[in-house]
């Protein structure tokens, strides 16, 4: 086990929770890759905690679908396939179409003014390279959206099934070409929702979401021909 993480103690969170959120970190940031073995002293060690707040943490993560167990090989960062990328962002899409609408109905000066902002962000994080911060400004720039939805249930289940593939959003920013896209489909989606035209605001949404689906799929592909 080569990946780079380490445990940030949080005096307010019990210890359980500490490491459950290091380790999914780890994981959503590829620093844990897919398939990777996941072997409780090893982690145990090098987070410096005993093997007991590992294993709760496994059990959550198996919950959550980021961790699998195998019989006789115990646990193992979970694969994502084709079909569940399909899954997430069907439901993702449908979710931020809604998100839109409410967006488009509740916006106002002030938060436009952040999500231009933060288009603006994501643009100067492109120039400098770095995946992870790039990947963040890119969720800064739809969290402005979905906040303007004021629905928290909604809000949790988007960010949720972004979590998912956020391993594989990182891998997808790699190409420059893509920066560049999504560059222009965060200031085009701004605009819309200035004019507050909700169908154009979710016609640049699918195309956004669409896009990153098939760079991610051709990131699975690469990903499985590495392993044969």
């Amino acid at each position: 086990m080569t990946s780079e993480f380490s445990v940030h103690m949080d005096e307010y969170l019990p210890l359980r929770d500490v490491v459950f959120n290091t380790l999914r970190q780890a994981i959503l940031k590829g620093e844990l890759k897919p398939g990777e073995r996941l072997m409780e002293i090893a982690l145990a060690e090098r987070l410096g905690v005993s093997r007991t707040p590992i294993r709760e943490a496994m059990r959550k993560l198996e919950l959550e679908g980021l961790v699998v167990m195998i019989p006789r090989r115990g646990a193992q960062v979970a694969n994502i396939t084709e079909k569940d990328l399909n899954d997430v962002l069907e439901v993702r899409i449908a979710l931020e179409n809604m998100a839109i609408e409410k967006a488009c109905q509740n916006m106002t000066e002030d938060s436009m003014s952040k999500l231009w902002v933060a288009a603006k962000a994501f643009e100067r994080t492109t120039a400098e390279g770095d995946l992870v911060k790039m990947a963040e400004a890119d969720v800064a720039f739809h969290e402005i959206i979905y906040q303007a939805s004021d629905n928290r249930r909604l809000i949790q289940v988007l960010n949720n099934l972004r979590e998912q593939i956020y391993r594989y959003r990182v891998e997808y920013l790699k190409e420059e070409e893509t920066r560049n896209l999504l560059v222009r489909e965060h200031e085009e989606m701004t605009r819309a929702i200035r004019e507050r035209d909700v169908k154009n605001a979710q016609r640049i949404a699918y195309q956004h979401i669409e896009n990153q689906r098939m760079g991610i799929i051709r990131s699975i592909q690469t990903e499985k021909e590495s392993h044969t």
